[in-house]
């Protein structure tokens, strides 16, 4: 594959995990890695837990909003990861699909969701390690 790698983050609102796993991979991987995320029921807004825990790593997701999954964004991604999003993910053969087993943030406060993105932080960590192993 030529080009650079691309990663999508799918979970059903994308309100929560997958935006914090796109702003995480974004501010660890710069534009080394193309990162986008959906989701299969897209909420209308961020979960402001979710947007609090990021920002307490410097890192501001507020500019995002939950987007619909489309099968073109699928179609053109090096991963896709799916967090939580059941069968709504449409399928391609070729593609690479990962599940991460990830609690859902949606109406929890910033105690529950510190873990969640402390756990997304780590896997994101072994995703770039994995993608661009020339990069450590």
């Amino acid at each position: 594959m030529s080009g650079k790698p691309s990663v999508l983050f799918v979970c059903v609102h994308n309100a929560g995990r997958s935006q914090m796993a796109q702003g995480l991979l974004t501010h660890l991987a710069g534009d080394a890695i193309e990162v986008r995320s959906a989701g299969s029921a897209p909420g209308d807004t961020l979960n402001p837990a979710a947007v609090e825990a990021m920002a307490e790593l410097g890192i501001d997701i507020t500019a995002q909003s939950p987007k619909i999954l489309t099968p073109e964004a699928v179609e053109t991604s090096t991963v896709v990861i799916t967090m939580g999003c059941g069968d709504a993910c449409p399928y391609f053969p070729g593609i690479d699909y990962r599940d991460w087993k990830l609690d859902d943030p949606a109406g929890k406060g910033i105690e529950s969701v510190r873990p969640i993105r402390d756990e997304i932080k780590k896997r994101i960590e072994d995703l770039i390690a994995e993608l661009l192993p020339t990069r450590l």
